[in-house]
């Protein structure tokens, strides 16, 4: 089933150049500007420190599933779904296995920690975002759906950690919140 899906995604890839483009973009320029946007989330202007308290817990819950990932490849070693000949790749091989997906977990920890903060508007926008970049990263063939869900999954249990253990107004996010 995982395969279908998967094949059923990545089945418009190779036919429409603008499609294509787009995809490949999303995909390459997608994490890095969900980074932009939470680093501009700093000079906010309503409810300041609430959102600064967001975006540092953003960024911790984006580090700790990374970290989390890299545990997991240890010893999950998935064949990517282009050299099982699942899905026909839009860009450069990768060097790494397919589980789970590292953009995936990033994208989807910054989403959960701002869900978690009850920032509805902005978990909304940086939400879309997510979902561009985890379809993006099916679509153009690089991973499995189950790669992407489990990314997901590690996002959201970063994002859960540092919510448990980074508390809002303790004298450390008090000192960190000030600056600037």
């Amino acid at each position: 089933m995982d395969a279908a899906l998967t094949h059923w995604i990545n089945a418009a890839a190779g036919i429409s150049p603008f499609l294509d483009n787009a995809m490949v973009g999303i995909s390459q320029i997608g994490v890095p500007l969900m980074v932009l946007a939470v680093v501009l989330q700093w000079w906010a202007k309503a409810d300041r420190y609430h959102v600064r308290h967001a975006a540092i817990s953003a960024g911790l819950a984006f580090l700790l599933g990374l970290a989390v990932n890299q545990f997991i490849l240890l010893f999950v070693h998935r064949v990517r779904p282009y050299d099982a000949g699942v899905t026909h790749l839009l860009i450069a091989p990768s060097a790494d296995w397919s589980f789970p997906s590292d953009h995936a977990t990033a994208t989807i920890a910054i989403v959960a920690a701002f869900a978690m903060q009850g920032l509805p508007r902005r978990t909304t926008a940086l939400l879309v975002m997510a979902f561009l970049v985890c379809w993006s990263r099916i679509y153009i063939g690089t991973h499995y759906l189950t790669d992407v869900v489990g990314g997901a999954i590690t996002g959201i249990l970063g994002a859960i950690i540092v919510r448990l253990a980074y508390r809002e107004n303790s004298r450390l996010d008090k000192l960190v919140t000030k600056i600037l």
